[in-house]
């Protein structure tokens, strides 16, 4: 009994982190069509900003996460004024100018960081949660209600506000909103800050988690692809879902087996959905 809360509550916070790095995807693409390969070089710069702020200056551990937030969320903002702009709707061009700025962004850490050692991030919370039998620590623990904390605050953000249900409604359907007056521009600009902060969260989050180093997007990527792909494009509701699916799968089997497998089978288990659905499970938003 214990080993199956541990494995319920290791894909808890495996689905965690997959839904906040795959419903900023999720976002943007359902606003701008735009599939944004760069969005593993924002979750890098969220780990690298926890790195610097927390521990090279020392500045509490929230702090330098909600930094991150920020910060990530900025340099999104104006990605989609420089680069994404001249390339709303169109997703081919949207994704060659994203993998121009992954190497871009790359390039600019190695740079200034250098390519050496992983850079460390100690545990802001060692400490170990005993939760009736169950172990696990505090700082893997956290992700949970923080992931539930940001994902809350999008909903009401996109279902109570205006300029929300003004995003909602441009990634409905376009043309239509923009006939009633909302911002194709402005919906585009807000949906990239949101996505791009999101995937700042969760490298934010993970920093002491996983290895920082400049290439520690690549792999998140690919998962936040599958998650969304799955989900159906666009449809945040169906990422959650397609998180929480994948976010169990992967625990289980690397559990019993070993990380590669895990992967292997999520390809196949996406490939088969699709084959059902190629719309994705829950369609589009």
């Amino acid at each position: 009994m214990e080993f199956l809360f541990q494995t319920i509550l290791n894909g808890l916070m495996t689905s965690s982190f997959y839904a906040l790095i795959a419903v900023g995807l999720s976002l943007v693409f359902g606003v701008m069509h735009i599939v944004n390969f760069a969005h593993g070089e924002f979750y890098m710069l969220g780990a690298y900003t926890v790195w610097i702020l927390f521990a090279k200056l020392q500045w509490p551990f929230f702090l330098a996460v909600a930094a991150a937030i920020v910060l990530v969320g900025l340099l999104g903002l104006i990605s989609e004024r420089l680069i994404f702009r001249q390339a709303h709707g169109q997703v081919l061009s949207g994704f060659i100018m994203s993998v121009g700025l992954v190497f871009i962004l790359q390039v600019a850490v190695v740079k200034i960081w250098g390519l050496g050692k992983m850079k460390p991030v100690p545990a802001a919370f060692p400490e170990i949660l005993n939760l009736g039998g169950v172990s696990t620590s505090w700082q893997r623990f956290i992700v949970i209600p923080v992931t539930i904390l940001l994902l809350g605050a999008l909903w009401v953000f996109l279902d109570r506000f205006r300029i929300g249900r003004a995003l909602r409604a441009s990634a409905l359907n376009p043309d239509a909103a923009a006939l009633q007056g909302i911002s194709p521009k402005k919906c585009a600009a807000v949906a990239m800050l949101l996505g791009s902060a999101m995937a700042g969260a969760a490298g934010a989050l993970m920093a002491p988690i996983m290895s920082v180093h400049p290439y520690m997007g690549h792999s998140v990527v690919w998962t936040a692809f599958v998650v969304v792909i799955v989900g159906g494009p666009g449809n945040i509701k169906g990422s959650i879902y397609a998180a929480l699916l994948f976010g169990f799968l992967t625990t289980v089997i690397t559990t019993w087996i070993d990380s590669t497998v895990a992967d292997l089978v999520n390809a196949l288990v996406m490939l088969f959905l699709l084959a059902l659905r190629p719309e994705g499970v829950m369609g589009h938003d």
